[in-house]
């Protein structure tokens, strides 16, 4: 199976190349950038084949798909940076990246006949209640633009194709680019006190574990929507915070020990208002996964012990 990558110097897109290499698949990782620009780490994907590519670029994404001809494109390339979106000057961006470059995607894909997986958010709801959604749930009411820009591609893609993977997650953290852990990490060894959002709930999601299950889609044709977290249970920022700190001190890096450092709890409108209005319910139901025959990802705190051991802090 030969599958082409979108965003490969991405957390999720390095992974999945490695994943691809694991099984002897044949990946192509493809960016913008002119050649690779990920983490080199001395894995698989760093020696990968590589091919530049601008998703906004119709013509460029037609020609580049034409010849490669995949089996499958998992298109994990997109604007994510959720506050910047709201800048006026940004929006015409946002929607070229997240709306136009998947329709590029998902029209060559069709030209081809490859299956497509896109990875979507759980930003296309409103993000209140407490009920977790449902994969197949159609109450779109996206709160911001990087949410709209989301929810309009993945129907980019629902309307071109008939063989896609709609993949909806959240609270992701991986070994390219920041995230959450990196930055409390980052934030815990200077200071001994800081504030952490307690009302806004969800389930973080490892890359290195998404990327076994993306692949395990393409080798299939159990096509439509799915929620992907990590397992384990719907946690506050301020939980996962505690347990970040918890598990570091239990690792011998004393300076996070909670005798040193104090994470106080605090409500979205106490921290702040953000640009972006950020879903107080990020609660995805992944029952679908189970029902549909995959493998459910491993518990979040069981991901977070692993990723805490392969990166330097």
């Amino acid at each position: 199976m030969k599958v082409l990558v979108t965003g490969v110097a991405g957390q999720l897109g390095h992974d999945v190349m490695n994943e691809l290499a694991k099984r002897g698949y044949e990946g192509i990782g493809s960016d913008i950038a002119p050649s690779y620009s990920g983490t080199e780490d001395g894995s698989a994907v760093t020696e990968m084949p590589y091919v530049s590519m601008d998703i906004t670029d119709e013509k460029a994404v037609q020609h580049i798909i034409g010849e490669v001809r995949p089996d499958a494109v998992v298109h994990c390339a997109a604007w994510t940076a959720v506050d910047l979106a709201e800048d006026e000057d940004k929006i015409a961006k946002v929607r070229a990246i997240n709306v136009d470059g998947t329709q590029n995607i998902a029209d060559a894909c069709k030209a081809v006949n490859a299956k497509m997986v896109y990875i979507s958010t759980d930003y296309v709801f409103n993000g209140q209640g407490e009920e977790p959604w449902k994969a197949d749930c159609t109450d779109y009411a996206p709160l911001s633009v990087y949410g709209q820009s989301k929810l309009d591609g993945e129907l980019a893609v629902a309307n071109t194709l008939e063989k896609y993977f709609i993949v909806r997650t959240a609270w992701v953290f991986g070994i390219n680019g920041t995230n959450f852990i990196k930055t409390m990490l980052n934030i815990g060894k200077k200071r001994d006190k800081l504030t952490v959002v307690c009302d806004q709930i969800g389930t973080p999601t490892y890359t290195l574990d998404l990327s076994v299950l993306l692949v395990d889609m393409i080798e299939t044709q159990k096509y439509g929507y799915y929620h992907a977290t990590n397992e384990g249970g719907y946690i506050s920022w301020y939980d996962f915070a505690c347990e970040i700190f918890r598990q570091a001190a239990a690792m011998g890096h004393t300076e996070y020990s909670m005798d040193r450092l104090t994470v106080i709890p605090v409500t979205t409108a106490e921290y702040g208002v953000s640009k972006a209005a950020r879903p107080f319910n990020s609660r995805l139901d992944r029952s679908k996964l189970k029902e549909t025959g995959f493998t459910p990802l491993p518990a979040w705190k069981d991901a977070l012990a692993r990723y805490l051991k392969v990166i330097d802090f």
